[in-house]
């Protein structure tokens, strides 16, 4: 069984684009997808969604684990 790992990834200067990422993918397999998609919207305005970088992983790598949250989806336990 392969280990799962949690990345937050960010593509843009604003925190509250950020997402966070449970895979089993590594961090090499993870820009090796989505850069070319973040380096297109910089260079020729070819928008995307967070969902939609999410949706290439899941093409390129569709027998692996990958689930998106939005850190302000995240339940907050405090004591």
């Amino acid at each position: 069984m392969k280990k799962t790992q949690l990345f937050q990834i960010n593509t843009t200067a604003w925190d509250e684009e950020d997402f966070l990422l449970e895979t089993t993918l590594t961090e090499e397999q993870i820009v090796s997808v989505i850069k070319p998609i973040v380096m297109n919207e910089r260079d020729n305005d070819i928008e995307y969604e967070n969902s939609d970088l999410v949706t290439k992983l899941q093409e390129a790598y569709p027998t692996d684990l990958i689930s998106y949250y939005s850190p302000s989806d995240i339940n907050l336990i405090s004591i």
